[in-house]
């Protein structure tokens, strides 16, 4: 008796067994039907060995109610004494509630798993046959169907034949069926069956001798007159039985369906007759037919009816498959249909989706179908409809690595594991796997997964997905193939003509140049050609995806010939995934990138490394820059190591912003511009400040020493203080100095001007590092009056003198380098100016609209497009910038969220304050993150600033690509940021000019 409050041992036991309800199994248990079982030692071991322990119970209790009371000792006493049939009963009962439904519908059906001869452990056609032999109509087919079933899914579930061996007999199992139902069709159309021929010819998984446990079953049907009879009514007998045999094996009986006939890949699809001639299948594929349809062909299989004119036609289409590569864009066809494939994968499911989402089955069905394709005409080896051997003779052939080609046989049977054992469950047709803890619990212990099986299942999906995703990439979109598949039959080598025209035809504007740096990079024995003949064809897959393929060649060319023989260099684009990738993308994305990197190439180790490409801090930047500067002879040495490190910098965030651009196969193009926008600016801003910081110190030490005979400081102005400098902007600031305690107001002065006039020299001193231009015109009086003043001097000016539109131009104003007190009271000092109390007069307003105004007419460049110029132009920079500054200058005094630099920053201020309504805010948040990366993509793309759209098409795809368009596209990018801008300039006209 068990203590009240105390668990059974029964319950503890069944806990330990893998039962989740040990409460209901000791119930079950504990039942009439079950008394002769309950007592077996070795009866809990066998359902705890199942995938699902209390789905097991269930089953064996149901199977032993079902039992006629005469049978259930028989019953009982085989289950007790048969370890073996104890375990393919069990096994099935714990795998597949269906299957136990038709155990429970046809109690007698368990015997079939009792004997297992030789021949019953891996049966093939005739077996089958033999099984389905006294079926007399379309409810008995089913339930033989079933039995013959029962001992497929058995062998599976006990480990007996692995997921091909499965496959293969489930193809078999569907063979036998369609020649039993075409039987049945017969015999019920006897007439008919005497005027025609009919072969049933198997496509797709059947064809291919893998199919599933649950799926529709590909067919074409040939048809031919017999002796005597007249083709078109031979063709509607023929039909007719075509007909009928898909109805037996697809329609709804008492006893279920057993799988939908699917002839839709005949020629014309569902438009085509359901059955046609020889002769008249060979004109479709010689005159009409799509890659698609030969890519289907390749698992062309006769499985049933006429077995002559099934081999007739197989004999026939084969030399038309194995041609289907000389085809123009025959490559490109078949990629385009993979993406559209995942594209109609709808958003909640791809995760979720086994078969066709990224990493999936069809992956690694397409990869070795395009291989095959594409190798299999001069090669006949790789002539196979079973995904898996040909996998294994394109890996016997040289046609893929060997241990890749491991990688992905193991991967794709774990994958078709995954399949078959979600299927057998209920046997319906999916490809989801499950989302709930039950079923994901069961799945993960059928394929062996007993500790966490949750966990462990979700962790091997997503490892094998992923390396499925990886290799098929590497396989399916090696434009390398493009070349290969252009071979005009008989050569086995492409001459030079051929393979330019086939480079040409991947994009390379200069074939002949792309041929001879492929020459350079891989001729030769040495270990750095080995390893990047291995590199090339993933890398020239992804320069063909950039919109200036041979840029990136020629970029990796010039890196290789100036790292190749540093051991790192090969090891790092070998072994580290993410490397090669990310170099790719930066050499064919535009010039600046390259040229940053050309200029000291032992920066491309910066993208191996997870964290190379985050941009680092000021502080960071500002003492790497002035131990630099400590370290150097003289200050022309000086600042050449600090200009070293801005153009490192530069490069790094440039890097970075074009692979977030771009996307990698690991990670997804940033879907937020504005981060991109952000990320850039403040990273410019901050390599630029530390870049003056390391020149001021220089030009300080080089004449003065340690201390300047008057304080020092750098203003930020425009983009500089508001941190949003782009790649091409110069550096706006102004110079402020302070006379030290007993220190002579002109010497003061000398010094401050000198070191002003040596910054800027030192910054542009040419060398290999791009300069660094210093601008202080926004300085009181401009161009005529002294670049550096004092602070009482600058404050005597604005209390005097300054304008409107100075007051505007300080709003920009923070310090960037020098001394940090005499900046703050800088910041003090003009704090009233910006935000004036009371906010601005009318007169103030005014005069802000009309300098505007003024600006719009007089600036724009002669001859641009005020639509499409990103600075001046319709709803660009400057009418979004001047918008918010008017606010600034309004409504600062009263809001200290408005005293920012920063234009974003002031925007949302405005609008949290409620100045500006959401969807306002919104459109010129939107047109000013668009125009300020228009201008980075005209300096990344082209290598010099710009403020439009540039004209030459290559330049113009270059931008689309950053922008996140995808090739072809550039027009929906030009009429996209004239839509924008059109909207940011009509709140413009509301908000700053009042209309």
């Amino acid at each position: 008796m068990t203590v009240p409050g105390r668990r059974s041992s029964t319950f503890s036991r069944l806990l330990r067994h893998g039962f989740t309800d040990p409460s209901a199994a000791e119930r079950l248990l504990d039942l009439p039907e079950l008394a002769a079982l309950r007592d077996d030692p070795v009866l809990l071991d066998a359902l705890g060995a199942t995938a699902d322990p209390d789905l097991a119970l269930r089953g064996l209790v149901r199977l032993a109610e079902a039992q006629p009371e005469t049978e259930r000792g028989t019953f009982t006493t085989t289950l007790l004494s048969a370890k073996p049939f104890r375990d393919r009963l069990l096994g099935v009962l714990g795998a597949s509630e269906a299957l136990a439904d038709h155990l429970v519908r046809h109690p007698k059906d368990w015997e079939t798993l009792v004997t297992y001869e030789a021949v019953d452990l891996h049966p093939g056609v005739t077996e089958f046959e033999h099984g389905l032999a006294e079926a007399t109509d379309p409810v008995a087919l089913r339930v033989a169907y079933r039995r013959c079933l029962l001992g497929i899914a058995a062998r599976d579930v006990c480990g007996t034949t692995d997921v091909a061996q499965t496959a293969a007999e489930l193809a078999d199992l569907a063979t036998a069926t369609l020649r039993a139902a075409l039987a049945l069709a017969r015999a019920a159309e006897p007439a008919d069956a005497a005027q025609c021929r009919l072969s049933v010819i198997a496509m797709g998984k059947c064809g291919g001798h893998e199919l599933n446990y649950v799926s529709d079953v590909d067919v074409i049907f040939v048809g031919e007159p017999a002796e005597g009879a007249d083709e078109a009514k031979a063709l509607q007998a023929a039909t007719r039985l075509a007909s009928h045999l898909m109805r037996i094996c697809s329609e709804t009986t008492v006893e279920g369906t057993i799988w939908p006939v699917d002839a839709n890949l005949r020629p014309e699809g569902r438009n085509g007759p359901l059955v046609r001639t020889l002769s008249s299948h060979l004109a479709y594929y010689q005159r009409w037919a799509k890659t698609w349809e030969f890519q289907a062909l390749l698992k062309a299989r006769p499985v049933a009816g006429d077995p002559e004119l099934g081999s007739a036609y197989v004999d026939a289409v084969s030399p038309m498959v194995w041609q289907a590569a000389e085809r123009e864009n025959f490559v490109t066809d078949v990629q385009a249909m993979r993406r559209r494939v995942v594209d109609n994968i709808p958003v909640d499911r791809v995760d979720r989706e086994l078969k066709l989402g990224p990493g999936g089955l069809r992956d690694v069905e397409f990869a070795v179908q395009l291989l095959q394709l594409v190798h299999g005409r001069s090669d006949a080896t790789l002539h196979s409809g079973s995904t898996l051997d040909a996998l294994a003779a394109l890996a016997a052939g040289g046609y893929v690595g060997r241990a890749d080609a491991a990688q992905l046989d193991e991967a794709y049977r774990f994958l078709r594991a995954m399949e078959h054992r979600i299927q057998l469950y209920r046997l319906r047709r999916t490809h989801l796997v499950p989302e709930g803890e039950e079923d994901l619990r069961r799945l993960g212990r059928s394929l062996g997964l007993r500790t966490d099986p949750v966990a462990a299942l979700n962790k091997e999906w997503k490892r094998h997905a992923s390396v499925v995703r990886r290799l098929h990439e590497k396989l399916f979109y090696r434009p390398l193939l493009d070349a290969v598949a252009q071979l005009a039959p008989g050569e086995t080598r492409l001459s030079t003509k051929a393979a330019g025209q086939r480079l040409e035809a991947l994009g390379y504007a200069d074939p002949a140049a792309a041929l001879r740096h492929l020459e350079a990079l891989a001729s030769g024995v040495s270990r750095k050609a080995a390893i990047q003949r291995t590199l090339l064809p993933v890398l020239l897959g992804w320069f063909a995806d950039s919109a200036d393929p041979d840029a990136g060649l020629l970029g990796f060319r010039r890196v290789s010939d100036a790292l190749g023989k540093t051991p790192w260099y090969l090891r790092l684009l070998r072994d580290e995934g993410a490397a090669a990738e990310n170099l790719a993308r930066v050499l064919s994305a535009g010039r600046l990138a390259p040229d940053l990197l050309l200029r000291a190439p032992e920066a491309v180790a910066i993208l191996g490394d997870p964290e190379g490409l985050k941009p680092r801090g000021r502080d960071h930047l500002e003492q790497e820059v002035l131990a630099a500067v400590g370290r150097a002879d003289d200050a022309e040495q000086a600042v050449a190591a600090a200009r070293g490190v801005r153009r490192r910098e530069l490069f790094r965030t440039a890097a970075a912003d074009l692979i977030d651009s771009y996307g990698t196969e690991d990670s997804p193009r940033t879907s937020d511009p504005g981060a991109l926008v952000d990320r850039v600016g403040e990273a410019v801003t901050d390599l630029n400040a530390a870049t003056i910081a390391g020149a001021l110190r220089a030009a300080v030490r080089a004449e003065w020493g340690d201390e300047l005979p008057t304080r020092f400081a750098v203003i930020g102005m425009g983009r500089f203080g508001g941190h949003e400098l782009g790649y091409g902007s110069d550096a706006d600031v102004l110079f402020v100095h302070e006379p030290r305690e007993g220190v002579d107001e002109q010497e003061a002065a000398r010094a401050a001007a000198r070191v002003v006039t040596e910054m800027r020299r030192l910054l542009q001193v040419p060398t290999t590092d791009p300069p660094l231009l210093i601008d202080a015109d926004l300085r009181p009086e401009g161009r005529s009056g002294p670049l550096v003043r004092t602070l009482a001097s600058y404050g005597a000016y604005y209390r005097r003198w300054s304008l409107t539109w100075e007051s505007q131009a300080l709003l920009r104003a923070a310090p960037i380098a020098g001394d940090p007190d005499l900046g703050r009271r800088f910041i003090e000092l003009i704090d009233p100016l910006r935000y004036p109390a009371e906010g601005l007069g009318e007169d103030a307003v005014r005069e802000i609209r009309r300098l505007k105004a003024r600006m719009e007419s007089e600036r724009l460049p002669r001859g641009a497009d005020p639509t499409l110029h990103a600075k001046l132009g319709r709803g660009g920079l400057s009418d979004v910038e001047w918008t918010v500054q008017l606010l600034q200058m309004r409504h600062g005094w009263a809001e200290p969220g408005l005293r920012t630099t920063r234009t974003r920053a002031a925007l949302f201020a405005a609008h949290a304050a409620g100045l500006i309504p959401t969807e306002e805010a919104q459109t010129l948040d939107e047109a000013w993150v668009l125009a300020t990366r228009v201008r980075n993509a005209v300096m990344l793309v082209r290598g010099r600033p710009g403020d439009t759209f540039p004209s030459e098409p290559r330049e113009l795809a270059a931008m689309g690509r950053y922008l996140g368009y995808a090739p072809g596209h550039v027009g929906e990018m030009v009429d996209d940021y004239r839509r924008i801008t059109r909207r940011a300039r009509a709140v413009v006209d509301e908000l700053f000019y009042g209309a």
